[in-house]
């Protein structure tokens, strides 16, 4: 039901996951995000406790293996869950239980972790590793291409109809935070179409938050 890419940019210090589903809202559910800390995609049959559970143990200096572990021995329905987990430094660790849905797989990559359940082809996860590894530039646009390469690859046995990415920069809340809650098509593409008409206006956001003197105008009526 869902295929997800979390990574982390040794540039910028930028932690970012990008995900879809053939569920609705898959953006309120699965990823979870901390400043400085880490990512977390937690999938499959979702319990969003473990997000915030492994990311408090992530800033408690557990590793990624180690925080995974340890909050997946808290839930009895483990075998049922799917979780991929990123720190701060780019280290990743990956789970999937014996209950998970369909064909799955998971893959750790340079400064990223994929998985995904119920897809077309187990070549769905390396495409996106592949693609998010080629690529360079903006955090969040790098997310969502290797997403779009896998729906491209075959994504999911059924339709995506979700879809989301968010990104945590130096700040207490995101810097990106997209989300698709439904689309009856192509919901990446839908996506992609506001990354690029956000990208030009993210800085601006961030000076409004943090020094409203310089704040540039936004352009509405009252405020020109």
């Amino acid at each position: 039901m869902t295929v997800s890419l979390s990574a982390y940019c040794p540039e910028t210090g930028q932690l970012g996951v990008a995900i879809s589903s053939s569920s609705i809202a898959v953006g309120a559910r699965c990823p979870w995000l901390q400043a400085g800390i880490g990512a977390v995609s937690s999938q499959n049959i979702t319990l969003p406790a473990l997000g915030p559970a492994i990311l408090a143990r992530l800033e408690q200096n557990q590793s990624s293996e180690q925080a995974l572990k340890a909050a997946l021995a808290d839930d009895r329905f483990s075998a049922y869950r799917q979780v991929t987990v990123i720190d701060n430094k780019g280290v990743s660790a990956c789970f999937s239980g014996t209950e998970t849905l369909g064909t799955s797989a998971m893959k750790q990559g340079l400064h990223c972790v994929a998985a995904g359940n119920m897809l077309a082809n187990d070549g769905v996860i390396n495409a996106m590793i592949s693609a998010f590894e080629a690529s360079s530039g903006e955090l969040t646009g790098r997310l969502i291409q290797a997403l779009a390469a896998g729906i491209a690859q075959g994504g999911e046995a059924g339709p995506v109809h979700s879809a989301a990415v968010k990104v945590v920069d130096d700040y207490i809340w995101p810097l990106v935070d997209l989300r698709v809650d439904w689309a009856d098509e192509n919901p990446i593409g839908v996506l992609e179409q506001l990354w690029q008409d956000y990208e030009p206006q993210m800085q601006a956001y961030v000076t409004r938050a943090l020094d409203p003197r310089d704040a540039p105008s936004y352009g509405v009526p009252g405020d020109e």
